[in-house]
């Protein structure tokens, strides 16, 4: 499979900026058919507390009202119309007509918290691909409920970041808005090709911390909005474990083919079975729909090994969690099919329901 990469750029144009001049904030919004929460994403990247953002909103071919939306706010954002192709080509696009040195890749129903570019400009470093921030959950009318995302037990340094992402492919990140983006960084692999994950953040949340630093700031300055839509929400199918398996894989992949064409250190071969947020998507895929679990060699066997293994190997999760993850993969990959299909309700389904409880309660 061949990989599009670029070699890294040179300090110029805007990534040459002198330090007096505040950098440039590039806001992508990749929208379909989010009318209802679209708006009051655009609002609060244009409300940003800083003094050079440009928001660039792309439509990815909605049916609803979103055009009307998007056109209300002319003369504020850029907006781009194309056909339906799927967020990873709507980012695609936006990208390439951003001109920021930090590119966000705000999700259509999310919020950015006004001081967010100002927190991470103070985190900006020349080594820097990525810096974090943490979320908060809330509902569909912006009301905030439940814990922050990630959780952070501390505040993780980015060589332990590295150290975690090369050893298991994970480390403690919030997903796509929470994430601020190095041009540099973007700019040796983007576009981002068919070979790679569908879902822009995949690509970009495996690559950052073998490629550079990632900063960590424990603060919620972005919103996440939780409601019945949400991709997050695996327990709407069971084949949803599978496909988040086999999307793990396709990361993985990526990352070792970027890696290796970057002259990257990439992640260590057996790192995919080492990942304890994976091992319960592979419990979970093996008992639903073990005919088409994707991960090659594995089996229930493997992963109750697996599982065992995983209590001794040091990581940013407690010895508490780790062994209560250990647990429940044992129990679903041993127990009766019904009992096993209990656990992995209660685990991935009742914990998204009384989320959503919790926000319209």
């Amino acid at each position: 499979m061949s990989v599009a990469v670029h070699p890294e750029p040179e300090t110029t144009g805007a990534a040459a900026r002198d330090d007096a001049v505040p950098m440039r904030f590039s806001i992508v919004i990749a929208n379909y058919n989010y009318d209802r929460f679209l708006g009051r994403a655009i609002e609060s990247a244009v409300a940003l507390d800083w003094p050079d953002v440009e928001v660039i909103v792309v439509d990815d071919g909605s049916t609803d009202n979103s055009r009307e939306v998007i056109e209300s706010f002319a003369g504020s954002i850029t907006p781009i119309f194309q056909p339906n192709g799927g967020q990873r080509d709507a980012n695609n696009n936006g990208f390439a007509h951003s001109t920021g040195e930090v590119i966000v890749f705000l999700d259509a129903d999310d919020v950015l918290d006004p001081r967010f570019a100002k927190a991470v400009a103070a985190a900006w470093g020349p080594t820097v691909t990525k810096v974090q921030v943490q979320m908060q959950l809330i509902d569909a009318e912006d009301r905030p409920f439940g814990d922050l995302i990630p959780n952070f037990a501390f505040r993780p340094e980015p060589a332990q970041i590295t150290a975690w992402a090369r050893s298991a492919t994970e480390y403690p990140t919030p997903p796509g808005s929470a994430n601020a983006y190095s041009r540099r960084f973007l700019e040796r692999f983007f576009p981002i090709g068919e070979e790679h994950d569908v879902v822009t953040d995949s690509t970009c949340l495996a690559l950052a911390p073998l490629m550079g630093d990632v900063v960590t700031i424990v603060e919620p300055l972005v919103h996440y909005r939780q409601h019945g839509s949400n991709d997050s929400n695996l327990g709407i199918r069971p084949g949803n474990f599978t496909r988040e398996v086999a999307r793990a894989m396709k990361r993985q992949k990526s990352a070792e083919d970027i890696c290796t064409a970057l002259g990257v250190e990439p992640p260590r071969p057996d790192s995919l079975r080492r990942s304890r947020h994976l091992l319960q998507l592979r419990a979970a895929s093996l008992r639903m729909a073990p005919r088409d679990h994707p991960l090659p060699g594995d089996g229930r066997i493997t992963a109750g090994m697996d599982a065992i293994g995983s209590i001794f190997r040091r990581n940013f999760d407690p010895l508490k969690k780790r062994l209560i993850v250990a647990g429940w993969v044992l129990a679903v990959v041993t127990a009766p099919a019904p009992i096993a299909r209990k656990l992995i309700r209660k685990r991935f389904v009742e914990r998204f329901q009384n989320r959503e409880a919790a926000a319209t309660g």
